[in-house]
């Protein structure tokens, strides 16, 4: 099962998961998307790779690190979520709503689409 992160409790996570090593946020979204709204990394590396890269590029990720993935409302970040558990990644959630979610909660500046 994968666990399901509000952004306002991505912190906690954060913390928690810090013990398995430096956590990242890979935002799955597509790069017209990025360039329309974009999250800035804080306590957390932020890797971007577009959902339909995620396997040919699965080498740039490390299954031992926490990995908490990010779309625009949380359906293609949890697909890429289950895809990555189920190839060995042993800490990783989606982060529920996703970035639409991040503005409303976190941080209303960035632009919500």
């Amino acid at each position: 099962m994968i666990v399901q992160v509000r952004p306002s409790e991505l912190s906690a996570w954060l913390n928690t998961a810090r013990s398995h090593g430096a956590p990242v946020v890979l935002d799955v979204r597509e790069a017209a998307e990025l360039r329309v709204a974009s999250i800035k990394a804080d306590g957390f590396e932020l890797v971007a790779i577009p959902m339909g890269l995620i396997p040919p590029r699965l080498n740039e990720l490390d299954p031992e690190q926490p990995i908490a993935c990010l779309c625009h409302h949380g359906a293609r970040s949890m697909q890429v979520a289950s895809f990555l558990q189920s190839r060995g990644f042993s800490h990783v959630a989606n982060i529920a709503g996703g970035i639409n979610a991040w503005s409303a909660e976190l941080d209303p500046t960035i632009p919500r689409y």
